[in-house]
């Protein structure tokens, strides 16, 4: 970049330096606060605020806790000046709240701000001249002893007010632009007004050192700062303040690391407003040092609320980013983040009263009246299986399971890529709803009843293709046995591989939520239910799942009556039926009905009978204790050697390393 030599550093090194500050690892208390809001942010606005909005925001400060509030420039304007006798007259002062107001070192200025504070509670009256080389040289043109009489003849008149007006009052003085003072002539400037206030441990009085116009890193202004702290007159009975703004962006660093140096009170405005780049973000700061468990002594819990007063009152905006306060501040969209906070939360809820250490959280949200729902966790196309079901769960109860959360992620955050746009909690359960709970569109299970016998015997009635049909099939349970007959009528198969539920509420109303997930040829299907009956809930999640699978969708006609009937009497005769048996009961002639039976499903008769006694047997092995014989013999089969092979030839395992597998096989 052209032209960088015309510049150079106009900060100046103390004349000696310690660095004893860097020696601290952080600020243990906070400091006493003091609010510029009024005064010098005020003066900044663009259109500043009219004495009903003061007397808004002034409240407010109250409000967070501050206890010193400096409310304007009283010889500046009628509005200063009035604004200051309203909070006088209308007794608004709070007994533990100390008002400030500033002046320059000049007669007529400070004989007006006295008559501003008269008959105040208690005062601070701020007094100001600048001490800089540059403005010495340039603007008033004057030595330093001239510069040094300003201040002092100021410090003589203030004392001389204080006692001759009605009220109780503290003194303040700032070298203003202090950081680009000679530290050792700030210093010989700052000790002279006190040899003027003789402060005293009843009567003490602040020295504060403004950074108007931020020149250096901030290690410097702490060595400048450190250098004051150590070498001022009456140092015990001086509160020494900080006065930050940001011109470099580093008035946080600048704070803190002068309270490290040696600071006891900082002068700050909420959000940083204030000339130029602002004054240093007290909200900020008060919250670093909550963020690390010390008590900023500032209530900042309505995080909102104060927010919307500022931005009311100050017609200015408080930016997304902005740290702690901002809309974004605590927002994750990306993937891994979400996924991260999400799994931080649930090892919280574990230990609720333990330390804070969510990851990508500094602090907890709550604590400054945000939610997690729409704060935190926020869904976009950058999102992932984390963050989506995260807001399942915080807003709708929905657990969803690990090996689930891949697809519903994509499936959500697809939805936000395709309309380019953040999607609401609404709307991501709205998309849940659409593709897992309510996705139906080619059969559905009216009703379904059971028999025990030997096992689970299903009776679905299924709506398919504008049909009403009742199927049967045999399992090891309510859900196999209606997994088994929808297998038998679309003729697919699949692996009822993941199988989830919990409740979604308490109380007798309470709903059962489902998660089915099958397999078919290496890809998974996924499908919820929701009702109060846990039977119900769990046939919807398996029908919505099958519903997905693409035979179920290319067979757009409702299964063929006579087949279906086929179907139903051999899973209720799978032990005796024979196909002579079947013939008299269909009357059709055993050649037609063999025939019928393959081109209609595929399959002969005797695979089918040979699958059903396959099924069973399954069912028979994982749920009693039934040797390998005489499930053989229950199946329909004498010679337990040709059912072994029949059944390895099938699952591609022994029936005894089937019982002592853990999971099922297609």
């Amino acid at each position: 970049m052209k032209n960088y030599e015309k510049y150079e550093r106009q900060y100046f090194m103390p004349p000696e330096v310690t660095y004893e500050w860097v020696k601290k690892e952080y600020i243990t208390k906070a400091p006493i606060w003091c609010s510029v809001d009024l005064r010098d942010g005020n003066q900044a606005l663009i259109e500043p605020m009219s004495l009903d909005e003061k007397l808004e925001f002034f409240q407010l400060l109250v409000d967070v806790g501050f206890k010193e509030i400096e409310v304007g420039f009283p010889a500046a304007s009628d509005t200063e000046y009035n604004f200051m006798r309203a909070l006088i007259e209308r007794n608004m002062i709070p007994d533990d709240v100390t008002v400030q107001v500033l002046t320059q070192a000049r007669e007529h200025i400070i004989r007006k701000t006295f008559e501003a504070v008269k008959g105040a509670p208690h005062a601070v009256v701020h007094l100001y001249n600048s001490t800089s080389l540059a403005q010495r040289e340039q603007v008033f043109k004057k030595s330093k002893e001239e510069i040094k009489k300003i201040a002092i003849d100021g410090a003589e008149l203030l004392k001389k007010l204080a006692d001759e007006t009605e009220g109780n009052f503290t003194f303040e003085y700032s070298p203003e632009s202090f950081s680009g003072t000679e530290v050792d002539y700030a210093l010989e400037v700052c000790n002279a007004v006190l040899d003027v206030w003789k402060p005293t441990p009843d009567k003490k009085a602040i020295i504060n050192l403004p950074t108007t116009v931020e020149n250096a890193m901030p290690h410097v202004f702490a060595s400048q700062v450190e250098y004051m702290s150590k070498h001022m007159k009456y140092r015990e009975n001086v509160v020494l303040s900080l006065h930050p703004h940001n011109d470099r962006g580093v008035g946080i660093c600048d704070a803190e690391f002068g309270i490290l140096a040696g600071a006891d009170r900082i002068e700050g405005t909420l959000f940083g407003n204030g000339e130029r780049t602002g004054n240093v973000d007290i909200v900020t700061l008060g919250m670093n040092m909550f963020s690390h468990g010390v008590d900023p002594e500032l209530d900042f819990s309505n995080m909102s609320k104060l927010v919307e007063v500022y931005e009311r009152c100050t017609r200015m905006q408080v930016s997304p980013r902005q740290p702690y306060a901002g809309e974004l501040v605590f927002t994750a969209f990306s993937g891994s983040h979400q996924d991260a906070i999400a799994k931080g939360m649930a090892c919280r809820e574990k230990n609720p009263n333990g330390k804070w250490t969510v990851p990508y959280l500094p602090i907890d949200p709550k604590d400054v009246g945000r939610t997690y729902d729409s704060d935190v966790i926020r869904i976009n196309s950058q999102s992932g299986k984390g963050g989506v079901a995260y807001i399942l769960k915080q807003n709708y109860g929905m657990t969803i399971p690990d090996k689930m959360r891949e697809e519903v992620g994509y499936t959500v955050k697809g939805v936000s890529d395709r309309r380019h746009m953040e999607l609401s909690p609404q709307l991501v359960y709205q998309i849940f709803e659409e593709h897992y709970v309510n996705d139906m569109p080619y059969f559905q299970i009216a009703e379904c009843h059971f028999k025990q016998v030997d096992g689970i015997m299903a009776e679905a009635t299924i709506s398919h293709g504008g049909q009403v049909r009742t199927v049967a099939g045999n399992g090891n349970g309510r859900l196999d046995a209606v997994s088994n007959a929808l297998k038998q009528y679309f003729n697919v198969s699949y692996e009822l591989s993941v199988y989830e539920e919990h409740s979604m509420s308490t109380g007798s109303s309470a709903k059962a939520v489902t998660y089915v997930g099958i397999c078919c040829d290496g890809k998974m299907y996924w499908g919820v239910g929701i009702d109060e009956d846990i039977i119900k809930s769990s046939i919807a999640a398996l029908c919505v799942a099958v519903n997905k699978l693409d035979a179920v969708k290319q067979l757009d006609q409702c299964r063929d009556e006579r087949l279906n009937e086929i179907m139903n009497y051999i899973q209720e005769n799978y032990l005796t039926v024979t196909l002579e048996e079947l013939t008299e009961q269909m009357h059709l002639s055993k050649p037609y009905l063999s025939k019928y039976i393959k081109e209609k499903s595929g399959k002969t008769f005797g695979e089918i009978v040979k699958s059903v006694r396959m099924k069973k047997a399954r069912t028979l092995l994982k749920n009693t204790s039934m040797t390998v014989e005489n499930i053989a013999d229950s199946v329909g089969y004498q010679n337990v050697e040709h059912f072994n092979r029949l059944f390895k030839k099938k699952y591609g395992m022994t029936p005894v390393q089937y019982r002592n597998s853990k999971q099922d096989v297609k």
